[in-house]
């Protein structure tokens, strides 16, 4: 049995579950997300909690078990709290600034990138380094903060570009030199 998969969700007040055929819709005070799932997981919703369960052991339902469980588990906190995600650039003369919705990027092109966010995906830029995405869909918040690395990665040897805040770069040794 699924370790995750076996917790039940618990659903704190203010958010309502709505489970029609396969497809589950979670409404929270700070939004509404839905999702298609597996027509074969069974969910079962009452007032105050969610358990996934798995109608067999067969291989696809076990591993069906945990993900349906982590992604209904991220609905609702995606709906009452909310995703973050924060990107810190690292480089002389890197600086990112919001321009209305969008934030603006100097990381060493000849030229400015812009990047408009999406629906439900909010920018903030609290110091010129520092970018924040925020979110209530953990998956949206996660592939923008991917996109916005990608405009600039960090390279192994200097540790420049734009990098997740925590993240280790690993740095590679240049070159030694020539030696007799």
């Amino acid at each position: 049995m699924s370790r995750i998969g076996r917790k039940a969700i618990a659903v704190p007040g203010g958010v309502s579950i709505n489970l029609d055929n396969a497809v589950i819709t979670v409404k929270g005070p700070k939004g509404t997300l839905s999702r298609q799932i597996h027509k074969d997981m069974i969910v079962n919703v009452s007032e105050n909690e969610i358990v996934v369960e798995r109608p067999s052991d067969n291989k696809t339902h076990r591993s069906l078990h945990g993900t349906t469980r982590s992604l209904i588990a991220n609905m609702v906190t995606g709906v009452t709290d909310g995703f973050t995600r924060n990107l810190e650039l690292v480089g002389v003369g890197y600086r990112a600034s919001k321009s209305g919705e969008k934030i603006v990027l100097n990381v060493g092109y000849s030229h400015p990138v812009e990047i408009t966010p999406e629906s439900n995906i909010e920018f903030d830029v609290p110091a010129n380094t520092k970018i924040t995405v925020r979110g209530i869909d953990k998956e949206r918040v996660g592939a923008v903060a991917a996109q916005i690395r990608s405009v600039r990665e960090p390279e192994p040897y200097k540790g420049k570009g734009i990098k997740y805040e925590g993240e280790r770069i690993i740095r590679k040794e240049g070159k030694a030199g020539k030696k007799k």
